[in-house]
C-alpha cells in the first residue's frame, strides 16, 4: 500500500502540472506552431488547436495511470503480472448484469441532471464537437482511451496492488483519490464520483475484471455528451468541418 500510494500521489501531482492546457500553451502548442511555419500540412493549429489540447490532455492520462504505474509496479515487484490488475476477461460475463442494472440507474439520474444549466453547458468538453461528426468521434475517442487508462489505474492497478494487504478497505482507500479528481465538475458529479467509486471498485473487487466498469463508464460518457449537444440544439449536421 504505501509504494502504491506515493505512486499514486506522483501521478496525480504530475497530471496537475503538467497534464493538462497550461502545459500544453507553454511547451506543446510552440512545437505545433513550428511545425506549421515549415509548411507541414497538419497540425492545423486554426481548425484543430483546442483538439490538440485534449490530445495531449489523453495522452498524459494513459502515460500516467497505465505506463508509469506497470513500469514502476513491475520494478518494485516482478513477479505481479499486468494481467491481474484487472486485464483478465475471466469474471466479465459472469457480473455484466451488474453493471447493467448500474447503467440503468445512471441513465435515470442523468435524465435528472441533464436539465441543470452547468450539465448543458459543461458537455462536451471539447466545445468544437458540434462543428462535424469528425470532430465529434476524435474527440470521443480520446475521451474513450483516458477512461480506459482511468479504469485500470483505479479500478485494476489498485485494487490489485492493496487487494493483499487491505482486503475491502482498499476500494474506500481508491475512492478518495478518484472522488477528488472529480473536482471542477458539476457539484452532482463529483458527489456522483464516490459512489461510483465505491460501487464500481466492489464489483471490479469481486470480478477482478475493469472492462464492465470501462464499457459503463464510456456508454455514461457519450449519452452525456450526445444529449447536452441534443438540449442545446447543437448536433452535428455535416462530416467534415467546412
Amino acid at each position: 500500500p504505501a509504494a502504491c500510494l506515493l505512486i499514486t500521489a506522483v501521478v496525480l501531482t504530475v497530471h496537475e502540472y503538467f497534464g493538462g492546457r497550461s502545459f500544453f500553451e507553454g511547451a506543446i502548442r510552440p512545437t505545433l506552431v513550428a511545425l506549421e511555419e515549415r509548411g507541414h500540412e497538419w497540425p492545423k493549429l486554426a481548425q484543430y488547436e483546442e483538439l490538440w489540447g485534449y490530445a495531449w490532455w489523453s495522452a498524459a492520462r494513459v502515460l500516467g495511470y497505465v505506463i508509469v504505474p506497470v513500469i514502476a509496479w513491475k520494478l518494485l515487484f516482478p513477479r505481479d503480472r499486468v494481467l491481474d490488475m484487472g486485464l483478465r476477461l475471466r469474471g466479465f460475463f459472469q457480473h455484466a448484469w451488474v453493471y447493467v442494472l448500474c447503467l440503468f440507474i445512471v441513465l435515470g439520474a442523468m435524465a435528472v441532471v441533464a436539465r441543470q444549466r452547468d450539465f448543458l453547458t459543461y458537455y462536451p468538453f471539447y466545445k468544437a464537437s458540434s462543428r462535424s461528426w469528425s470532430d465529434f468521434l476524435m474527440w470521443e475517442a480520446m475521451y474513450f482511451a483516458q477512461f480506459f487508462a482511468l479504469e485500470f489505474f483505479f479500478r485494476g492497478w489498485m485494487l490489485s496492488a492493496m487487494r493483499r494487504s487491505l482486503g475491502v478497505s482498499a476500494i474506500f482507500v481508491m475512492t478518495v483519490p478518484y472522488c477528488m479528481i472529480h473536482y471542477g465538475k458539476p457539484y452532482l458529479e463529483a458527489h456522483a464520483a464516490i459512489i461510483a467509486g465505491v460501487v464500481l471498485g466492489s464489483l471490479a473487487m469481486r470480478s477482478r475484471s475493469i472492462y464492465a466498469g470501462f464499457l459503463v463508464h464510456i456508454a455514461v460518457a457519450f449519452l452525456m455528451d450526445i444529449l447536452a449537444l441534443h438540449s442545446r440544439d447543437a448536433l452535428p449536421t455535416s462530416w467534415w468541418p467546412s
